[in-house]
């Protein structure tokens, strides 16, 4: 072998380790295997004051080990039109554990979770005070801590509670295009207890007639899933520090925690290769190799900021299944249905689309970004050629 081929041969090896040494450190870091789901919702309003009735669900998600749950809480914050200094919120938080009783005076007792087993926690709110009518939602941070092999790790996550929907004056308004009309739909504050479904019949289904295409945004329906994360509990690691700095400012990667959510879903190895590859392609002319070879969430990945209050807080990742997804909606609808990522600067991309879905109309419709990035709440957008015509409201 010449001297070059073992040189060669060296770097490749030592490449190779590198790559695997990051692979096993980030496999072996400390992990919780206790995951939140949310459970049945019940909302009580009337003059004097809103009840919330909520059940959230821990589960353990290890096959082989038991977990501790040493502690839970939530804290509510509440989001309205307008001061919200008159508005009184209590809340209790109440254990639904098989092996104890709940206690009168509110502690919190240890619990065991065994190997795929799963404990609900209710939480009573109660709303009073003169501002009720300019609720908007109640966003609740939860907080748990878990005891186990991995030692102690506190968990977080945020649920949204809507508290009001779109008033019955608002009248959603036709807009003409070359070739097409467009719908913005506004909806209420969307979150993880909402079925996309039932999103869709409910805002979009008494305006469709046939040939109209459905399209919703990826960030809410990603929202939908519970596929968010609160920032301050991503932990970025010295990989992320490093190679984000090469990013454009206002890309959703620019940051190490923005990074470091894309490298929790795709590895460590994945993302550094795609950013030598990258780099590489750069520098022959060619733009967007990392986000080819990174893989599709690499695009969708929105830091913070990146949508409304109170995910402004969140980094929210991609949808998952959204082809399955669409295609499900699309039956259920009878309608075209397409998850679509949509900006300002006249970007469409077409996540997922069911059959009858025409691209070039879905690209040519939403150019303009008709929902608009701001705080308009229009996650759907009902798209209809022109020779579907419907006299505007």
């Amino acid at each position: 072998m010449s001297y070059s081929g073992g040189v060669t041969l060296v770097l490749g090896g030592s490449f190779l380790g590198l790559l695997a040494l990051l692979e096993l450190r980030h496999r072996l870091r400390p992990a919780s295997p206790l995951r939140m789901e949310p459970g049945p919702c019940q909302l009580h309003v009337d003059e004097n004051q809103v009840r919330v009735h909520l059940q959230v669900v821990l589960v353990n998600t290890h096959i082989h080990k038991e977990v501790m749950l040493s502690r839970f809480r939530a804290e509510p914050t509440v989001l309205a039109t307008q001061a919200v200094d008159g508005i009184n919120v209590k809340i209790r938080v109440t254990p639904d554990h098989p092996d104890a009783s709940p206690r009168p005076d509110g502690y919190w007792p240890v619990f065991i979770l065994k190997p795929r087993q799963s404990m609900a926690a209710r939480l009573d709110l109660v709303l009073c005070g003169d501002d009720l009518p300019s609720l908007q939602a109640l966003w609740l941070e939860i907080v748990w801590q878990a005891y186990g092999s991995f030692g102690h790790l506190r968990q977080c996550h945020g649920l949204v509670v809507p508290l009001a929907r779109p008033t019955a004056d608002w009248q959603p308004t036709w807009r003409q295009g070359s070739g097409y009309q467009v719908l913005p739909l506004a909806t209420h504050l969307l979150g993880w207890l909402d079925d996309p479904l039932q999103v869709l019949r409910r805002y979009a289904g008494p305006h469709l007639q046939p040939g109209d295409v459905v399209a919703l945004a990826e960030t809410p329906l990603a929202v939908m899933q519970g596929r968010y994360r609160l920032g301050a509990t991503v932990e970025p690691s010295c990989l992320a520090r490093q190679l984000c700095r090469v990013f454009h400012p206002h890309s959703s990667l620019a940051t190490a925690c923005g990074l470091q959510a894309l490298i929790d879903l795709v590895g460590p190895a994945r993302v550094l290769c795609a950013w030598l590859g990258g780099v590489l392609l750069r520098l022959l002319g060619i733009r967007g190799g990392f986000y080819r070879l990174a893989g599709e969430q690499a695009r969708l990945i929105d830091d913070l900021t990146g949508t409304i209050p109170p995910y402004d807080r969140t980094l929210v990742l991609g949808p998952e299944r959204s082809q399955i997804l669409v295609t499900q909606l699309a039956q259920a609808m009878g309608q075209p249905v397409a998850v679509v990522d949509v900006n300002d600067l006249g970007r469409v991309k077409i996540v997922a689309s069911s059959g009858g879905v025409d691209p070039d109309l879905v690209h040519g419709a939403l150019a303009a970004n008709p929902a608009g990035n701001a705080n308009e709440s229009t996650p759907l957008v009902i798209i209809r050629p022109s020779c579907f015509e419907e006299s505007r409201p």
